[in-house]
């Protein structure tokens, strides 16, 4: 977890009230007009209505949103998953990360002695991060604003810490509708290039929600839409084919029981979308890179067309490493069922590391 040990010159805030906090469920208004769905984002609809607020409150920052601070929650706590969050934002029972002993534990070798009397993190002789955004207690102090305007301030609490993430991530003039600036501000929350890459992706993919490319003619378009009909259905291990959504088997490497989930994973998403075209398709990822035309990686995201199958694999030169596939929608953009604990979603085709070309059938 990346902890906030890196003190900026605090920004200015205004304070906007709660009035987000009561959309209508499944979905939030999101700024500029438009709304959000929280099923199809893959977010607690109480978390996505705290990072609204929350990205509503510093002033002068060009570029703050609600993407940027999910990005950063999706990493730092899954988005508050496991725990209870009440309509007031509080969240139960606190996230507090490993003691900052020193010891090695979740990463950290340097000891960071108590600052809060324990007060936050439960831990009277050395710091632990805290909350939905890992906020070290020190910096919370510095940084924290009453996000729902409830007259305190807790690293526990959504509104409070999404609006003290905004306000962090502002700095001193930050513009992060500049990519570099963006990069830099998400660096001071964990120096690591490959922690700034994974909270990228994740904001990449809110920024590509309700933003899909326009849907083609002919079968590519009867594809389309059909794995599109099924956004927000669960990743089930296993689930899925021709005939749509089902349980599915025992178990994915993370542990998932599929037999307990009706869904689809990702060859199962794209057999019923290719099956609503009538087209047959193998059932696992690797089989389905040999139906077709093969794209090969090498040829780059700009060899695909919409329609395609698009491939990940841990060799992209060898189709048995194929591990994933999607569906390409355009625009740098697929519907996938990415993992457990996740949903049927359109996600940014950088959104893994290991492409692996693609297939055309249509």
């Amino acid at each position: 977890m990346g902890c906030l040990a890196v003190l900026l010159l605090a920004a200015a805030v205004c304070c906007t009230g709660p009035a987000l906090l009561s959309a209508a469920a499944g979905s939030q208004p999101a700024a500029g007009g438009g709304s959000v769905d929280a099923a199809a984002a893959g977010i607690p609809e109480r978390m996505l209505a705290a990072y609204l607020t929350g990205a509503a409150q510093p002033g002068n920052c060009p570029g703050m949103r609600w993407q940027i601070l999910a990005g950063i929650a999706r990493v730092e706590s899954d988005h508050a998953a496991g725990h209870q969050i009440s309509a007031g934002g509080d969240i139960s029972p606190p996230i507090t990360g490993p003691r900052l002993d020193g010891s090695g534990a979740g990463g950290n070798t340097t000891a960071i002695t108590d600052t809060d009397g324990g007060a936050w993190d439960g831990d009277a002789q050395f710091e632990r991060a805290v909350g939905p955004f890992q906020f070290l207690p020190e910096t919370f102090r510095s940084y924290g604003r009453d996000g729902n305007s409830d007259g305190t301030v807790s690293p526990h609490n959504a509104d409070d810490a999404a609006a003290s993430a905004a306000v962090y991530l502002c700095g001193n003039g930050r513009d992060l509708s500049d990519r570099q600036q963006l990069r830099a501000a998400i660096y001071t929350y964990n120096h690591s290039q490959a922690y700034v890459d994974d909270v990228l992706a994740g904001i990449d993919r809110y920024d590509a929600l309700g933003s899909k490319p326009a849907t083609p003619t002919g079968n590519a378009g009867v594809v389309i839409e059909a794995a599109l009909a099924q956004q927000g259905l669960p990743y089930s291990w296993g689930g899925g084919g021709p005939g749509g959504p089902s349980t599915g088997i025992c178990c994915s490497p993370g542990g998932q029981d599929g037999r307990t989930v009706n869904g689809f994973d990702c060859s199962g998403l794209t057999q019923y979308a290719y099956a609503k075209a009538g087209i047959s398709l193998p059932r696992t990822a690797a089989e389905q890179a040999g139906a077709g035309q093969r794209i090969p990686a090498s040829a780059g995201y700009g060899a695909l067309q919409p329609g395609d199958l698009i491939f990940y694999g841990y060799n992209p030169a060898s189709d048995s490493t194929i591990h994933h596939v999607g569906i390409y929608l355009g625009n740098g953009q697929m519907i996938n069922a990415p993992r457990p604990g996740k949903v049927v979603r359109i996600d940014p085709v950088t959104a893994m590391p290991d492409y692996a070309g693609g297939a055309r059938l249509l």
